[in-house]
């Protein structure tokens, strides 16, 4: 997952624990040996490598395109999975190297969701184009994996996935979990926000550690599909609280698409969220 990852679990029994942290460690790590694009031979590999020849997938890998179509619609094209080829023109490192207008048109020129057949299972892709699952990645596996320690244990299990996470149910005496906030730019993790958590999900979108920094103008990761540049006036980050991870990264990612509008898009949606500008 590229990131760190915990489990907690408020459990009385050392054994209860480990079979906790056994189910979703196993999970996750399925979910990217099968998903994730850095590996030869998998799901996503086999789709990227085919050069334009159709691809018959199975049914979990159909349900997250599915899903991938359904975000594309939503969002009017500015979710895109096949947007992940713009990081051959975009290196997010905090240096100040931009990309050259040509070098981002022309990975541009493979990106567009609606350019892809795709008949619910069968998928082809034009040749140089790819597919990614990154933007959902994560919140996928949170949500796989709580599920997972739901079933494995009756205690309370807070699932952590680089900072997209998901609580099972409440802790002993209806006691929630404290999750914070970290505040961008500082050079120790503080936690400028609390909230208590009983059950559901947060997830977090933000550019704290991927950006470029060039004559005063921050650069965030945030890329919008439809010029392949990053997304200007987004906040800092956004977190959203949803009854599952994939909503709530949703929710978080759909924001910070809307640069300036961010925190009004979520104060439509009617859901708990948090911003820094």
């Amino acid at each position: 997952m590229a990131s760190p990852c915990q489990v907690l679990v408020d459990a009385e029994e050392r054994r209860a624990a480990e079979r906790v942290l056994a189910a979703v460690a196993g999970e996750v790590w399925r979910i990217e040996a099968t998903y994730s694009r850095y590996l030869p031979g998998n799901a996503v590999y086999r789709i990227n490598a085919s050069g334009g020849e159709p691809v018959e997938v199975d049914d979990e890998t159909a349900s997250l395109l599915d899903y991938a179509a359904r975000l594309h619609e939503l969002s009017d094209g500015r979710f895109d999975v096949t947007s992940g080829v713009l990081r051959r023109a975009w290196r997010f490192d905090g240096s100040d190297r931009l990309p050259s207008p040509e070098a981002v048109e022309d990975a541009r020129r493979c990106v567009g969701w609606d350019r892809v057949s795709w008949d619910g299972r069968t998928l082809r892709l034009e040749p140089g184009m790819e597919i990614d699952f990154g933007g959902f990645g994560k919140e996928y596996a949170a949500d796989r994996a709580a599920a997972l320690a739901a079933v494995a244990t009756g205690a309370s299990c807070l699932v952590n996935l680089g900072g997209d996470l998901v609580v099972t149910r409440p802790r002993r005496e209806l006691e929630p979990w404290l999750v914070g906030i970290e505040t961008p730019d500082v050079p120790v993790p503080v936690a400028a926000r609390e909230i208590r958590l009983t059950a559901g999900a947060l997830a977090t979108s933000g550019d704290a550690r991927r950006f470029l920094l060039k004559d005063g103008v921050r650069y965030g990761h945030i890329l919008d599909p439809t010029t392949g540049w990053p997304v200007r006036g987004a906040p800092r980050s956004v977190t959203v609280a949803a009854g599952t991870c994939l909503d709530a990264g949703m929710l978080a990612t759909f924001a910070m698409l809307q640069g300036p509008s961010a925190e009004s898009f979520l104060k439509d949606q009617g859901v708990r969220h948090w911003v820094f500008l």
